[in-house]
């Protein structure tokens, strides 16, 4: 297994928000530095295209609203963010906090902000709104908020749906077989798989031990899946995208 720690890089975007307001509120929620090199105080052209591209990759393109991309036009300041290479154990800790970063940095003048590391954003909306629902959330609720923030959910390869971003919150992705030609139906049973067994991963203790070939099922009486376990071998070790945890796969039951 790789020794890579994985980080957040946040990419934010201020209307009237310098860099050292954005460097002083992402400071206070600890651990987080502005990166001097790349950050500017000025438009960037690219910015829409790229912010664009994030919300079509991802169920996240529902919360993309036109005023959404009017702030993205009319931002005056990029900036990035990083945190810490995370420790495994501290990794969920670490993405809350930052999750609770980013609603004070919508809060304070920013416009938008995506996650280089996993290749996600949202609308100004929807951040806040998982930021509420994580504020005080435990366990399985925080879990789940968590992972619809930073975690970019599914991506289509081939014969496979899987996930990124999974590694910052200590995890492996998750991986399911297609065996079927999909539907929009088809699609939405396979991510509540998907997500099913991210909660798992995050949430109980069987799952620090998973053995190679052992079944999964949503419910009792709901169709045996097999879990596979893998290294990460999409994205090179230096990539931001890479998970030094690996992936775990549902296959279908032989």
């Amino acid at each position: 297994m790789s020794e890579a720690f994985p980080r957040h890089v946040l990419c934010v975007l201020g209307s009237g928000l310098g860099l050292a307001e954005m460097e002083r509120i992402a400071t206070e929620f600890g651990g987080f530095v502005l990166d001097h090199e790349y950050s500017e105080a000025e438009h960037d052209p690219r910015m829409p295209e790229a912010f664009e591209a994030s919300f079509q990759a991802s169920r996240a393109a529902a919360s993309f609203s036109e005023a959404d991309r009017a702030a993205v036009e009319s931002h005056d300041t990029v900036g990035y963010l990083l945190s810490m290479p995370m420790m495994r154990e501290l990794a969920a800790d670490t993405s809350r906090r930052l999750l609770a970063a980013t609603a004070a940095l919508l809060r304070g003048g920013a416009v938008a902000v995506k996650n280089e590391s996993s290749g996600i954003t949202h609308g100004r909306v929807r951040w806040l709104t998982l930021a509420r629902q994580a504020a005080g959330a435990k366990d399985e609720e925080l879990a789940d908020a968590l992972v619809s923030a930073w975690v970019r959910r599914p991506i289509y390869g081939g014969r496979v749906l899987y996930s990124c971003g999974m590694h910052l919150l200590g995890a492996p992705e998750v991986e399911i077989e297609v065996d079927r030609e999909l539907t929009e139906d088809g699609v939405s049973d396979l991510v509540t798989h998907l997500d099913a067994l991210a909660l798992y991963l995050l949430t109980d203790p069987r799952a620090a031990e998973i053995e190679d070939g052992a079944g999964f099922r949503l419910t009792e009486d709901a169709p045996r899946r097999v879990l596979r376990t893998g290294a990460c071998d999409r994205y090179d070790e230096d990539d931001l995208f890479f998970n030094p945890y690996g992936y775990v796969r549902l296959t279908p039951s032989e």
